[in-house]
């Protein structure tokens, strides 16, 4: 059902296993599941779509993706091994051996906030040089000056930043991101992507309504009361009320009630009517 609606609702692709997919929990018959039906109902749509072959173990990533290659994805989704910091001579050996067992699909590296090991521009760009396997980041983004490192160091790559950025983001080098604002609301959140492009000054200002609603409502969630950022995502989806996909996360980490949810739908239909003002049927 959620893939579903996802391509009724005409999103630029679709991806698996990011960190609302609590891709760490899956058994490999799950993730094998999942895969497969991603991939069968987006090729059926002519949807684009990549798999996260992500996991703390760098040698189950690696089963994971010579398994997800199979299905032919534009892009296959790693991130770096987790128990221990990695060096420079360790992620180039990780991002290779994964280059190579995912050719020729190409990679795109999920360096989150949280990594071990948070990567800069001018990390990107050498990693890019010697594994050109790497064909994007998926990162926080930063302020201007990281921005102008990005597109000084990063040439080749495609860069993906947190969704509620995104308007910025562009303006000032991003591609894309793998959206929480989609997670939000799909439809919406691409109609805000395309008005990006035609009527930038109103997507700016959407942004910021956006980005003061995660600060006001959201993010005290994870900052006050210790819930992950994976339950937030599974929040605003509720709030968006696009499918049924309620608040529970996996143990053993705690949930937000759903009832934080239908308390907080009001108000972000108030603050983003152009946003939430949709039903994807």
């Amino acid at each position: 059902m959620q893939v579903a609606r996802l391509i009724q609702a005409g999103v630029n692709g679709i991806y698996t296993n990011g960190t609302a997919g609590e891709f760490w929990s899956q058994t490999e018959a799950e993730f094998d599941r999942l895969s497969a039906l991603v991939a069968g109902q987006c090729e059926r749509a002519g949807m684009p779509f990549q798999i996260g072959a992500c996991q703390v173990s760098p040698q189950l990533t690696l089963e994971r993706i010579r398994r997800a290659r199979e299905f032919n994805p534009g892009a296959i989704q790693v991130t770096l091994p987790d128990w221990w910091t990695p060096d420079d001579d360790e992620i180039i050996a990780v991002l290779r051996r994964f280059a190579d067992t995912a050719a020729p699909v190409g990679l795109v590296l999920y360096n989150p906030p949280h990594a071990k090991r948070v990567l800069s521009p001018p990390e990107f760009g050498r990693i890019k040089n010697i594994v050109p396997g790497l064909i994007g980041v998926k990162v926080a983004g930063g302020d201007a000056n990281w921005y102008q490192s990005m597109r000084d160091e990063m040439a080749g790559l495609s860069v993906f930043v947190p969704g509620h950025h995104l308007a910025t983001g562009l303006n000032l080098g991003a591609h894309g991101s793998y959206s929480n604002v989609a997670c939000f609301q799909p439809q919406g959140a691409q109609a805000w992507f395309e008005r990006m492009r035609t009527a930038p000054a109103a997507a700016l200002d959407l942004e910021k309504r956006i980005r003061a609603f995660m600060n006001r409502h959201i993010v005290p969630f994870r900052d006050v009361q210790g819930f992950s950022n994976f339950a937030l995502d599974k929040l605003l989806a509720a709030i968006g009320d696009w499918c049924d996909l309620g608040t529970r996360v996996r143990w053993p980490y705690r949930s937000i009630p759903k009832t934080e949810a239908d308390r907080l739908r009001p108000i972000a239909l108030d603050l983003l009517p152009e946003l939430l003002s949709y039903e994807v049927v």
